[in-house]
């Protein structure tokens, strides 16, 4: 909505101009998701559902009781601050219905004490179906890889399959990681600063883009700016999240948070980014599915010794604290990260 004030009136009041800027708009978004989510957020919780344990979690019973779902409202939040920090005429801006119902069915998760996983999965597959077709618009796709000079032209039967397969895991893995306090909060607010980061000053740069051999997304910025507000709204969220935690934010905050992340690599046209940013998540989420859907579908036992998600095990195991588990995941998630980005970027 600011993007067309400026585009309406700019001529009339010369400050407006700022309005055109993707940084502006995504400083001044990020700053104000976190205020508004940091004041209204307690002003809200005593109407979330609360929440009542899971079976076979850590120290699960430390949770019994507070409010849950707090995703119901800092991705409100996001929602509204998307319509008014996005340009109007941005593609991302029509994948904000799925990010609605990725809220929507976590939040019915919450507040039945859960889904069966199943429909969970079809639900998942269902909303990752849509945000793929609308982000590749059923059109060929330029993917880049790192090793690969070229650019790969895929086909849209081939690309959105593949985005699909991209936004499905992201969701669940994200969903998984949620457990510890701060930790999923943390974890998946680096993940997106790295992925907008990346949109707005890389992908979406054509100077740059060229220079690194990198297919240009004209709509990087727009990706960015929406990865910004939602880091502001994790922000104000983890206020209240970090250790002891008053709040949780539920599969109704870590669904659409996944689902975010899931698009922002998609947009990026480099499917491994899942791989190199969201490292630390798929392994302590992802590994967990892959271990049950061996040991369900094909009798396969791996890891046997080894607790999911995997801040449990280092929780059990291992004897971490909470905060131990929280420094050191996002030490191993920032080094990791930082270095197999550069690597990715550099090795073409």
């Amino acid at each position: 909505m600011l993007n067309w004030i400026y585009a309406t009136l700019g001529h009339v009041w010369g400050p407006l101009r700022l309005f055109d800027s993707f940084f502006f708009l995504a400083a001044i978004g990020f700053a104000c998701c976190a205020l508004v989510t940091w004041v209204i957020l307690p002003k809200l919780w005593p109407a979330l559902p609360t929440d009542r344990g899971r079976a076979f979690a850590i120290n699960a019973e430390q949770s019994v009781g507070k409010p849950i779902s707090a995703g119901l409202i800092f991705v409100s939040v996001f929602f509204v601050a998307s319509l008014i920090f996005v340009p109007f005429d941005a593609r991302s801006l029509l994948t904000l219905p799925f990010i609605l119902a990725a809220m929507i069915v976590g939040y019915l998760d919450d507040r039945r004490g859960g889904f069966s996983e199943y429909q969970l999965a079809a639900m998942d597959l269902a909303i990752a179906i849509g945000a793929s077709m609308v982000i590749y618009g059923m059109q060929p796709v330029a993917i880049w890889l790192p090793g690969w000079r070229e650019a790969i032209l895929l086909s849209p039967w081939i690309a959105t399959p593949v985005a699909t397969g991209i936004i499905w895991l992201s969701i669940n893995a994200t969903n998984c990681s949620d457990g510890v306090d701060g930790v999923s909060g943390s974890l998946t607010a680096t993940a997106l600063l790295i992925l907008g980061g990346l949109l707005y000053a890389v992908i979406g740069n054509e100077v740059v883009a060229e220079h690194l051999k990198i297919p240009v997304n004209p709509e990087g910025a727009s990706w960015a700016i929406m990865a910004f507000l939602m880091v502001g709204c994790i922000a104000g969220y983890l206020w209240y999240n970090a250790a002891p935690s008053l709040v949780l934010m539920g599969d109704a905050g870590s669904r659409p948070i996944g689902l975010l992340i899931g698009m922002l690599v998609v947009a990026t046209n480099n499917p491994l980014f899942l791989l190199l940013i969201g490292s630390v998540l798929l392994l302590n989420g992802a590994t967990g599915l892959v271990k049950v859907a061996l040991m369900r579908f094909f009798g396969l036992r791996i890891l046997g010794g080894v607790r999911f998600p995997l801040h449990d095990h280092c929780r059990k195991e291992l004897g971490w604290s909470n905060s131990q588990v929280l420094v050191r995941f996002m030490l191993v998630h920032l080094g990791v990260s930082a270095l197999l980005v550069i690597l990715a970027l550099k090795v073409r």
